[in-house]
């Protein structure tokens, strides 16, 4: 019998072996892993011939992963950019013949039309999804909103004719309770949800000076 003896190289002989693919995620993220995991109405007990639960939870991510809103819109005919509420413009009226349904502009928003009966979370819950087991701190959570390209003119005159409107990636940081609406902010370049600083953006943007 002889005593094993570790390499003096042993690190570069762990990085010559290739087992093959991984799943594990190297990109840097500011959102939590489980803020892409949908919600699935499955028993956690699997019975006989039934999709284990983890099972139908990674193949409904990836099927949520794959639809792209801004295109299931411009599927059924509609320009996201028409989806804002302009300024009404008396001087610059396009003819009948170039207006596909009517001259009027759209002036009804978006939230005369929110419906939230169908909705799987409730704000509470989707804001929820930012917090990490074992931490104290919450972290933004990954979703899409419909945004002025122009970041200064959209804060000055959200309703400027001049404005591009996108669906654009954010973090979603609070929601406020009283208003209805949710607090977001642009990702970077890199997907990632970081202040002026370059600092990751947590429990919606309240910091120790307030």
């Amino acid at each position: 019998v002889t005593q094993f003896k570790m390499p003096e190289d042993f690190k570069s002989v762990l990085d010559k072996q290739v087992v093959g693919p991984s799943t594990e995620t190297f990109a840097e993220s500011d959102f939590p892993v489980q803020s892409f995991k949908p919600k699935v109405q499955i028993p956690f007990e699997r019975l006989p011939g039934q999709s284990p639960r983890k099972v139908e939870v990674e193949r409904r991510r990836r099927l949520y992963l794959a639809f792209d809103i801004a295109e299931l819109l411009s599927r059924k005919g509609i320009d996201s950019n028409q989806l804002m509420p302009r300024h009404y413009d008396p001087d610059n009226i396009p003819p009948i013949e170039e207006t596909k349904d009517s001259v009027f502009p759209i002036y009804l928003p978006l939230k005369v039309f929110d419906n939230g009966e169908y909705d799987c979370r409730t704000p509470e819950e989707w804001i929820s999804l930012g917090l990490e087991p074992g931490s104290s701190d919450r972290k933004p959570v990954p979703g899409k909103a419909l945004l002025p390209t122009d970041d200064v003119l959209g804060h000055e005159d959200p309703k400027s004719q001049d404005l591009i409107y996108e669906w654009i990636n954010v973090g979603v940081l609070d929601y406020d309770k009283e208003t209805e609406l949710y607090l977001v902010h642009k990702t970077d370049k890199n997907g990632l949800v970081r202040d002026e600083e370059g600092r990751p953006i947590l429990n919606g943007g309240i910091t120790a000076e307030g």
